[in-house]
C-alpha cells in the first residue's frame, strides 16, 4: 500500500537490511530510498520457493536480508514458506535469526476505505486453487457463509479462474438475503486505487481481479446511506457497516 502505511518497525527492518527479497510488484511498491544501496533480488509468481531459498542462503551468509511481501507476510505470504524451509535444512537459531514483521492485511486495508464491516465475526478465504484443491475452498465457502460470518474473499478471480468468484456467490445468496452488502477494493491504497459498493443481488464478478479484495456481509451488515439518490456513490459518503451489538446491548430500543 502507500509508504506512510509502513511500520517503524518494518521500516528499521529495511533500512538494517542489506539485501531485500520479493515478488517484483512488491519490491517496485517500496519506497525509492530503501532500494538504494541494497542488493534486490525479486522473482516473480511461482517462484516464491527459488526467493525464500535464496534469502536463506544470504542470510546464512552472513548477509541482513529482507523478505518483503504485500500487506501482512504472515497472512499468504512469505513467512510460513521461510519456517518451512528451515525446518527442511534442520537449521536452528545458532545457525539463522528468523523475525515475522506484522503489516496491514489487505482485509484491513479494504475494510477501512469501505467503512466498518469487520466488527463481528469473519472468515478470509483465498479462491485460488493453486495451492488448495477448489473442493476444500468450496466446502469452507459453504460453512462460513452457513455459519453467518462476514467473508473476505482473496484472489477472487484470475484469467485462468474465471468461474470461481461466481461460484462463491452462488453459495453466498443460498445463505444471504440478495440485499446483503458487499464491497470491493481494488489496489488499496495504492495508485489506481477503486472502492465499490453494491449488493449479493448485484455484484458483477466481472468488476473482480487479483488485486482486488471483497467483502461480503453477514445478515447484520447494512450500507449507510449517503445523501444524494445514489446511496451507493462511493464519492458521496457512502459506507459498510456491520454492528458489533454495543447499541442493542446498551441503549434498548435503538435501531441497530
Amino acid at each position: 500500500g502507500d509508504a506512510s502505511l509502513l511500520s517503524p518497525m518494518a521500516l528499521a527492518a529495511l533500512e538494517k537490511s542489506r539485501a531485500i527479497f520479493g515478488y517484483g510488484r512488491y519490491i517496485d511498491l517500496l519506497p525509492p530510498e530503501l532500494r538504494e544501496g541494497r542488493r534486490i533480488a525479486s522473482t516473480g509468481m511461482t517462484r516464491e520457493i527459488e526467493r525464500c531459498e535464496a534469502a536463506l542462503d544470504a542470510a546464512l551468509g552472513g548477509e541482513e536480508c529482507a523478505v518483503v511481501c504485500s500487506g501482512d507476510p504472515g497472512i499468504y505470504a512469505m513467512a510460513g514458506l521461510v519456517y518451512d524451509l528451515v525446518e527442511e535444512r534442520g537449521l536452528s537459531a545458532a545457525d539463522i535469526t528468523v523475525s515475522v514483521v506484522p503489516g496491514i492485511p489487505a482485509l484491513c486495508a479494504a475494510a477501512a476505505l469501505l467503512g466498518a464491516p469487520l466488527m463481528h465475526d469473519f472468515a478470509s478465504i483465498s479462491l485460488s486453487d493453486l495451492l488448495t484443491p477448489w473442493e476444500r475452498i468450496e466446502k469452507r465457502l459453504y460453512h462460513a457463509f452457513a455459519g453467518d460470518f462476514i467473508v473476505a474473499l482473496y484472489n477472487p478471480r484470475s484469467k485462468g479462474r474465471q468461474d470461481h468468484l461466481a461460484r462463491a456467490l452462488e453459495l453466498a445468496r443460498a445463505e444471504r438475503e440478495e440485499s446483503t452488502p458487499v464491497g470491493i477494493v481494488r489496489n488499496a491504497f495504492r495508485e489506481g486505487q477503486h472502492v465499490a459498493l453494491s449488493t449479493l443481488g448485484t455484484f458483477d464478478p466481472e468488476d473482480a481481479d487479483m488485486l482486488s479484495i471483497i467483502l461480503i456481509g453477514n445478515s447484520a451488515t447494512r450500507i449507510l446511506p449517503a445523501p444524494g439518490d445514489n446511496p451507493f456513490a462511493w464519492e458521496r459518503g457512502a459506507r459498510m457497516c456491520t454492528p458489533r451489538g454495543y447499541m442493542e446491548k446498551y441503549r434498548k430500543g435503538a435501531a441497530v
